[in-house]
């Protein structure tokens, strides 16, 4: 199990710029993995990052690369879940789609709500690659191809540090501060509502 563990662990941890590139190789129309995968089955593959309709499902089905972290984080939940209360409900009758509603998901909510929130920020905060997987030729074409992957950060990045605009940019990522404040704090007041926290029982004196 725990050879699984860090085989999916470990890209999470990986260079962002280094996976970037190994994508860049598995989405190229010509020799890329994926087209060659798709060419056996007599299926014409698509010019990914050269398309504007394929260019961003491209970088989510790239970015399913690091969702190990989550994985991690969601197993170490299930595993903290206490053995005796599967038992009690054994015990109960209960079936294991009352297992999965009453016992399993609001134990580990606290995780899934911890995954939402990283999830969410991270998805304001796309950059590197977009960055580096539209913008490899230097020629200031980064978030295309015709704006198809111009993210807020690489927008603001462009605004910044090609076009010089500093004020701009500095209000731009005031914006996005705001945007994930508020995105944020409406996740906190809705996990009122499903987020379930273990209360740790007063010892009497």
């Amino acid at each position: 199990l725990s050879i699984f563990r860090t085989i999916f662990f470990l890209p999470s941890v990986t260079n962002m710029v280094a996976v970037s590139l190994l994508w860049m190789w598995i989405f190229n129309p010509e020799f890329g993995l994926l087209n060659r995968a798709l060419s056996f089955f007599g299926i014409t593959g698509p010019l990914w990052l050269q398309s504007e309709a394929w260019s961003k499902p491209a970088l989510i089905l790239m970015s399913l690369w690091g969702i190990g972290g989550g994985m991690i984080i969601n197993l170490a939940a299930l595993q903290n879940i206490p053995v005796e209360l599967y038992e009690a409900a054994d015990l109960d009758g209960a079936r294991k789609w009352h297992r999965l509603r009453h016992i399993m998901l609001p134990l580990i909510s606290p995780a899934i709500f911890f995954n939402l929130i990283m999830n969410m920020i991270g998805s304001f905060q796309v950059f590197t690659q977009a960055f580096v997987m539209t913008g490899s030729s230097g020629q200031g074409e980064e978030g295309g191809p015709n704006n198809a992957t111009l993210f807020f950060v690489l927008y603001l990045y462009k605004k910044a540090f090609q076009q010089f605009k500093m004020g701009y940019a500095s209000a731009l990522a005031w914006i996005l501060f705001a945007i994930i404040l508020i995105f944020t704090i409406f996740q906190f007041a809705l996990s009122r509502r499903w987020v379930y926290y273990e209360v740790p029982e007063k010892t009497q004196s």
